[in-house]
């Protein structure tokens, strides 16, 4: 296996439904590190970092989200492995 990083951009019904908690409790079971927050335009940001498989998993659940969010769009950034994080945080 080998590592990635990704960073997305979530567009769509993302803020005020769970989405950065929810986002977290997916990266954790799924063993990630990064982060989510929300941004200024309405979307969410998020970076994983971890097993290929297990990040690509994760963006399947962001296109989903959590029950209450109606994702329109996610855009993602693949990049290369930088062992940034020690953990997967929500940011303000």
């Amino acid at each position: 296996m080998s590592k990635v990083r990704a960073e997305l951009r979530i567009q769509g019904l993302v803020q005020g439904v769970f989405y950065r908690q929810s986002t977290m409790e997916t990266a954790l079971r799924l063993g990630l590190t990064g982060w989510a927050r929300n941004c200024s335009d309405g979307s969410v940001a998020a970076v994983f970092e971890g097993e290929k498989e297990a990040v690509a998993m994760a963006i399947e659940w962001c296109r989903q989200g959590p029950p209450a969010a109606q994702v329109t769009e996610v855009e993602v950034d693949w990049q290369d492995f930088q062992g940034a994080f020690s953990s997967f945080v929500i940011r303000s």
